[in-house]
């Protein structure tokens, strides 16, 4: 049995939620904070407590959960005045599920372990699904023995949890893995178009697509928000956007070539500048039909 711990959860948006409540769920003692309160309120439905302040949910706290958009973000919430660096009691595990720039991660590591923290870079991927099913895809990096100490949370919200090194492998991993996953959304939105100018029937195409080697998670999951146009968010384009600008500036760092990376930057950049941000990233689909002169609304 999984000895409860005091957890601290800071930010509730549609990944982070989910997970808090899978976290009070298993029988932990959460306190959730969000910049917008009405958020909380599926953690407290489950047993857990809305917190007034970063300071305040990570008061007591032996591990902090940080599930927030961007490398600003988590900088904010980690170094900020009143943030969990200031707040959290020295030998505090903190956990960060969101997906940030690797550069970032390894420098928030050093002052983390400067002020007597242990901090682990964990992005998630599996969207909305994965957080709500705890499916998710969680690919760690940082310290083994914080990997091991923290694995009894990792595994109540992940369905395949791996250590893929020191501080800032996990969110290089994940950068790769966005990279992979855009690809997929935009071959799939530009299959789908072609076959509808073909009048074809193409539910029944996906389906023995997905049978076949062409099939993948991505059809599995992305199809019926492409044949129906029902792009509510899972994951945003305006997120995705985000990663795609990581895998493309550390590319250019390390020195390797990611030709179909760039393009694929420039491909979510159209949608965010055409207004599609907001979208689940499978409404790329739209900027091919933006493309082939076809009606989006």
């Amino acid at each position: 049995m999984t000895t409860s711990q005091n957890i601290a959860f800071i930010g509730l948006g549609i990944m982070g939620s989910p997970m808090a409540v899978h976290l009070a769920d298993a029988g932990h003692t959460v306190a959730g904070y969000n910049l917008s309160p009405e958020r909380t309120r599926p953690l407290v439905e489950a047993g857990g407590r809305a917190a007034e302040s970063i300071a305040d949910a990570v008061r007591g706290a032996q591990v902090v959960c940080v599930m927030v958009p961007d490398s600003p973000d988590v900088t904010d919430v980690l170094a900020g005045e009143g943030g969990v660096f200031d707040s959290a009691e020295p030998g505090t595990l903190i956990i960060d599920f969101s997906s940030i720039r690797p550069d970032v991660t390894v420098e928030l590591a050093q002052q983390a372990a400067d002020r007597g923290f242990r901090l682990l870079d964990a992005p998630v991927s599996g969207g909305e699904a994965g957080a709500v099913n705890a499916a998710l895809s969680i690919m760690v990096g940082g310290a083994a023995d914080d990997f091991e100490a923290a694995m009894p949370l990792l595994d109540v919200v992940g369905g395949t949890v791996v250590h893929v090194g020191p501080h800032g492998c996990g969110q290089t991993v994940k950068a790769a893995n966005q990279l992979i996953v855009a690809a997929n959304i935009q071959a799939l939105a530009e299959a789908l178009v072609f076959l509808e100018a073909y009048g074809v029937d193409t539910k029944a195409a996906l389906e023995v697509l997905g049978g076949g080697l062409a099939g993948s998670k991505v059809l599995d999951q992305k199809k019926e928000n492409m044949l129906s146009r029902s792009f509510e968010p899972g994951f945003r384009i305006a997120l995705h956007h985000k990663d795609l600008g990581i895998v493309t500036s550390a590319a250019r760092e390390a020195g390797v070539v990611v030709p179909l990376g760039a393009l694929l930057a420039q491909l979510m950049g159209s949608a965010l500048a055409n207004g599609d941000g907001g979208m689940d990233h499978s409404g790329l689909l739209r900027g091919v039909e933006r493309l082939s002169g076809r009606d989006t609304n």
